[in-house]
């Protein structure tokens, strides 16, 4: 019997492999000699970059840069022969600052451009960058002065020689423009600290930047999928960097050949922190589900929601790992998660694979 485990970080609680790990302990307590494929997953935000380690067997590259704040810090990203993989949140997110220090008027993407300047230096041609979790709104200027300080200190972004042969790809699922109601201060700041105030001036602070930067060039990308991204960072990769961007779990699960994978396994699990029908908006368990191929999907999370459209969506289990009652500080502690991850997927495993009670009957569109 081969399964597969693929469960995405339940955030400020347990890492992908951790989440995997706790499930196939699970199995092993209701099937010994189950045939386990832990994969270390991410759709483009927390655990991206180890993702791809695991995946490409890469190397994590620790170098000095710049925290949202300008305040010294090391952060990671990963280098396999000429492909990198950037985790905008390791040296621009929010994670790295306090609730008091949360000011998109203040934080900048200075240190997510010294990532990619160090990136190339070591020859990289493909730079994919997973744009979840930032503390940013500054329309990716700090991630432009970082490579202009690098590779042109006298100021001409022009004059940028380096950055020609190099492509870039964008790992987002956001598809909000830079500016507007639906843009990336409107949607995104007031969860980075920002004001209604603020967000006026990060809205006007960026479309002045569009409008100088579409002058420049003869063309503006403002208004595409994904310039909102990471306070529009998404746009700055796009507008200087001619980036494409792509759903991260898809550009994951190409490289990890999931199809494959999933050709002769009979049970997938896959999960998050909390399911609901966001989840069915581009995050990680639906891009699974999209890819498991004739396998049952189960999807398990800390918090469940709309639990019959994630069934209709084509999950054949959909479970909450805690149970009722449990207080969120409880759920969020590491040891409680692990166990009740480890104790639901056995229990399932027991009373629900290959039996009656199991939806898989029910085929995926």
């Amino acid at each position: 019997m081969k399964i597969i485990i693929a469960i995405d970080s339940f955030k400020g609680c347990l890492r992908s492999t951790e989440a995997g790990m706790a499930a196939a302990k699970g199995i092993k307590d209701a099937i010994k000699d189950a045939d386990i494929q832990i994969l270390t997953v991410s759709d483009g935000g927390e655990g991206y970059r180890e993702a791809f380690c695991d995946a490409v067997d890469g190397n994590s590259i620790e170098v000095p840069t710049r925290d949202p704040l300008m305040r010294p810090i090391t952060a990671q990203y990963m280098l396999k022969d000429k492909l990198a993989v950037i985790e905008m949140a390791e040296a621009s997110g929010l994670t790295l600052l306090s609730e008091k220090e949360r000011n998109p008027m203040r934080t900048t993407s200075y240190g997510t451009g010294l990532l990619i300047a160090d990136a190339v230096k070591r020859g990289a041609k493909h730079i994919i960058i997973g744009l979840g979790g930032s503390a940013t709104s500054d329309a990716g200027m700090g991630m432009l002065k970082a490579l202009i300080d690098t590779f042109a200190p006298h100021g001409n972004w022009n004059s940028i020689e380096e950055l020609d042969d190099v492509k870039f790809t964008i790992a987002s699922d956001v598809k909000n423009p830079l500016c507007g109601k639906y843009g990336a201060a409107a949607v995104f700041g007031p969860q980075k600290g920002a004001t209604p105030e603020m967000v006026k001036l990060l809205d006007e602070r960026a479309r002045k930047f569009a409008e100088i930067s579409a002058s420049h060039f003869g063309y503006d990308k403002q208004n595409e999928e994904g310039a909102g991204a990471a306070g529009g960072l998404g746009y700055a990769l796009m507008q200087y960097l001619h980036a494409d961007c792509k759903p991260g779990i898809e550009l994951l699960l190409e490289t990890l050949r999931f199809d494959e994978l999933t050709q002769d396994a009979d049970l997938v699990i896959t999960g998050e922190g909390a399911a609901d029908r966001q989840t069915l908006m581009g995050k990680l368990p639906i891009g699974i589900l999209h890819h498991a191929g004739q396998a049952k999907v189960w999807l398990i999370a800390g918090k469940i929601s709309d639990h019959q459209e994630l069934l209709q969506a084509g999950f054949n289990q959909v479970a909450c790992i805690n149970p009722p009652g449990i207080i969120l500080e409880e759920a969020m502690k590491p040891e409680i998660a692990t166990k009740n991850i480890r104790n639901m997927v056995r229990e399932m495993i027991k009373t629900k694979f290959l039996t009656d009670e199991d939806i898989a009957s029910k085929p995926r569109e």
